[in-house]
């Protein structure tokens, strides 16, 4: 019996094609750069609404802008690294060193990301204006 499930084993294997997997992996973290520069958006046009009464407003802009430019700058450099024939040495090191910026804004991207979170951005929360329309 053993013997049987290790040839379905096998065969699922065999069947398991790499180009597929890397492809579906690079069509589902593009989906998930598009969100999140969605959600970007979506904050930035929030706290812009809210203007100067939002407490944090100032550091708000700024680390939504930057995560905007920061991923627009690595989806720049992504296009770019794509049209690189790495078959070549010179420009395998030219591949290499735009990885590694690539990597960095995408670093600094999700670092800017969590220090917005963490300052929040909570539409739940009342404003000032939406107090004194509160209050009797």
């Amino acid at each position: 019996m053993a013997s049987g499930l290790d040839r379905v084993n096998e065969n699922e294997l065999k069947a398991m094609d790499a180009n597929r997997y890397a492809t579906k992996k690079t069509i589902a973290q593009g989906m998930l750069d598009i969100a999140l520069l969605t959600a970007n958006a979506s904050q930035l046009k929030y706290i812009l609404q809210v203007g100067e009464q939002h407490q944090f407003y100032k550091l708000m802009l700024i680390l939504i802008s930057l995560s905007i430019v920061m991923q627009v700058a690595a989806g720049v450099l992504l296009i770019i690294q794509s049209l690189i024939n790495m078959h070549n040495p010179k420009d395998r090191s030219l591949g290499f060193t735009i990885n590694h910026f690539i990597d960095a804004f995408i670093f600094l991207s999700v670092f800017c990301d969590i220090m917005k979170m963490n300052f929040g951005i909570d539409p739940a929360a009342p404003r000032s204006d939406d107090v004194k329309l509160l209050k009797p």
